[in-house]
């Protein structure tokens, strides 16, 4: 769940009901799920941005979830009509329960998109670096193809470094290797706390950690001069990682943050 910011968004919000078009499991505990909207409209968001699903308790008091878009879409050719997100399931949790008994086809009611946690035009960074646990890189994925244009064009850096607990919590895993394969400017360093990968299996590359993502960042020497960082999972990795960019000189505009938080 992401812990909503309190700025405005860039775009307009609405309500509109999401249809379930494909479901397929991440991790043990989270579900990639894909909708597409059963208006028949499409979604125009930005990269990094989320969505929340309105829906009730079995006492019948209304609440919400949010969650980070997924979707990997080139905005440049318009809004796309996917609309991808990660779940983590949670037991006893009331949208675990949604969501795994909601059936292909079936709507939940959706308003967005909110937040500005994006890569924003105006930035003349030399580098980003990308941090995430858990879900918290699911907004990354949606950044793929701006990522891949800032490369492009001005020749921008970017370091991913994302923590899971073992191999099989690395959400994206093959997708964000592939993507480094194919551009020598974007780096993915996933940092595992518990497990490392077998050896010789393709999450052994050389650029996998054992540790925690915070205790790396020093390994890519944060510059106040071209770097502008981003946050986004646990809180506690987040203000973690927070305190540490800032005692490197970072300024607080240069540090920006998403907390994701569970909830039932």
């Amino acid at each position: 769940m992401v812990r909503a910011p309190k700025r405005k968004p860039h775009l307009a919000i609405v309500h509109f009901p999401l249809q379930l078009v494909s479901r397929r499991m991440l991790a043990p505990s989270v579900a990639h799920l894909g909708f597409v909207r059963a208006d028949g409209l499409p979604l125009d968001f930005i990269p990094g941005q989320f969505v929340q699903v309105h829906f009730h308790y079995a006492d019948g008091t209304p609440t919400k979830r949010s969650y980070s878009l997924a979707t990997v879409h080139d905005h440049a050719l318009g809004p796309g009509e996917s609309v991808e997100i990660a779940v983590s399931y949670v037991a006893g949790g009331a949208a675990t329960a949604l969501f795994e008994g909601l059936e292909f086809g079936g709507t939940v009611d959706a308003s967005g998109p909110y937040g500005r946690f994006c890569l924003m035009p105006a930035d003349t960074n030399r580098r980003y670096l990308l941090v995430g646990t858990g879900t918290g890189v699911t907004p990354y994925r949606a950044m793929l193809p701006s990522i891949e244009k800032l490369i492009g064009e001005r020749g921008v850096e970017v370091v991913l470094l994302f923590g899971a607990r073992n191999p099989g919590e690395l959400l994206y895993g093959d997708e964000f290797r592939a993507f480094a394969q194919v551009h020598p400017g974007f780096r993915f360093v996933p940092c595992f706390s518990r497990e490392l990968p077998a050896p010789g299996s393709p999450q052994a590359h050389p650029d996998v950690r054992h540790g925690y993502v915070q205790n790396f960042l020093d390994e890519f020497a944060p510059n106040a001069e071209g770097d502008i960082a981003y946050l986004c999972g646990n809180p506690n990795m987040v203000d973690a990682c927070f305190e540490h960019l800032k005692g490197r000189g970072l300024p607080v505009p240069q540090i920006r943050r998403e907390k994701y938080v569970s909830s039932k």
